[in-house]
């Protein structure tokens, strides 16, 4: 009887090292996990994902570490694209061929995201764009290893260009960065205006980055619009509205920014963005759960964290559990586990990546508050709606994506 019971024991004790061998021996490609962020580290969109993206990749991959037990080896490398398309594919090629890296996020600004999706594609390599907004990336670029997490801008138009439009802002004029993000955000956010009744007056498009708006804004001013669209983003919106308020084009005319962040605001400061409308993924103060993990993130980075810093956590963790759960890291397998795994945390709740490798979650459409309204540093919001995730995500039957026509 002793016997038997010795067997039975040990036979549990290899069912249960079984079960952990595939997490603590998954098949990869030189054994180990190597993940890339490529982002802005010292242009305008640096202060919303930049060393920021940094922190928040490295605390999903601590916390993964310690969840885990330590399964496999995790590396992290980072650079900066200096948001040039040619400098991220090209960098995107060194780090797939020579330094064996698997993942590539953030990628923040479409120009670059839509350089470097090819290129892991054709490397067999996954891409994950939390800081681009551009549709064409679950659209006409779609591919089946890219995940595109935090927002885009159909979820931005559906937001602001709603709320500003109910509020009697039904004539519009834009001022659009010139390149496949501006495009965008532009098209999206006229697209709902018409829809709701309202005209685009016209739209002028300045160089990007850019510095000096007063040639642009005067078009603008001399438009006649009720509401001058801001389809740009970091220093670019920042400066516009600083720069439309020196030459008094407000408040005689509204500003619709269409990509803000919590750090825009906070340079901005509420005195000057304070009753503006915006729409983001992820606001620091919406529950127990954002404000848990934002203060952990403030404690290292010591401001608040944007939606793209956020969206780069929640996805870094989300593919190193694919990781474990698959097997292995090769890209498709991953993928698949990705797309086939709820993401349920402070980031998202009940979310999904759809078959276009869009992350469909929840919005919030935001009001900045004013100086009266605040109660403490950061408390910068109020949130005026949540926008449910079918409503802010392109309709399947709409997308261009190849990958939902099967």
């Amino acid at each position: 009887m002793k016997k038997k019971l010795m067997f039975m024991a040990i036979a549990a004790a290899f069912l249960g090292m079984a079960a952990v061998v595939p997490a603590q021996q998954a098949k990869l490609s030189g054994g180990v996990v190597k993940i890339g962020i490529l982002t802005d580290l010292s242009g305008l969109y640096s202060d919303l994902s930049g060393q920021g993206s940094l922190v928040a990749a490295r605390m999903a991959i601590d916390d993964f570490l310690k969840q885990e037990k330590n399964p496999f080896k995790i590396e992290l490398v980072s650079a900066d694209h200096q948001n040039k398309g040619d400098v991220a594919s090209n960098k995107a090629r060194e780090w797939f061929e020579r330094d064996g890296v698997d993942m590539i996020g953030d990628l923040v600004t479409s120009s670059t995201a839509l350089a470097v999706m090819p290129v892991a594609k054709e490397m067999n390599r996954v891409t994950i764009v939390n800081g681009a907004a551009s549709t064409n990336i679950t659209g006409k670029a779609c591919t089946d290893l890219n995940v595109h997490y935090a927002y885009d801008t159909f979820a931005l138009a559906i937001g602001t260009g709603r709320a500003v439009v109910k509020q009697g802002g039904d004539s519009w004029f834009f001022l659009t960065a010139d390149y496949a993000f501006g495009h965008s955000l532009e098209k999206d956010t006229s697209d709902v205006v018409t829809a709701m009744g309202g005209k685009v007056l016209g739209a002028v498009r300045h160089p990007f980055p850019g510095t000096d708006f007063s040639s642009f804004l005067l078009k603008a001013q001399a438009s006649g619009a009720k509401v001058i669209g801001l389809a740009n983003a970091g220093t670019d919106t920042t400066n516009s509205i600083k720069q439309a308020a020196e030459f008094g084009i407000t408040p005689k005319q509204s500003l619709a920014g269409l990509l803000m962040f919590i750090t825009d605001v906070h340079s901005l400061s509420l005195k000057t963005a304070g009753g503006m409308y915006l729409t983001e993924g992820f606001y620091w103060d919406f529950s127990d759960a954002t404000r848990a993990w934002s203060k952990r993130f403030f404690d290292q980075h010591k401001r608040m964290p944007t939606m793209v810093q956020a969206g780069i956590y929640s996805s870094t963790m989300h593919y190193l559990k694919a990781v474990k759960d698959a097997g292995t890291d090769e890209a498709k397998a991953v993928v698949r586990k990705m797309k086939d795994t709820p993401v349920n945390d402070f980031f998202a709740q009940n979310g999904r990546i759809r078959e276009d490798g869009r992350l469909l979650h929840d919005f919030y459409l935001l009001q900045v508050k004013t100086p009266a309204e605040s109660k403490g540093p950061w408390d910068y919001y109020h949130v005026r709606q949540v926008i449910p995730a079918a409503d802010a995500a392109i309709p399947a039957a709409k997308s261009e994506c190849p990958l939902l026509k099967k």
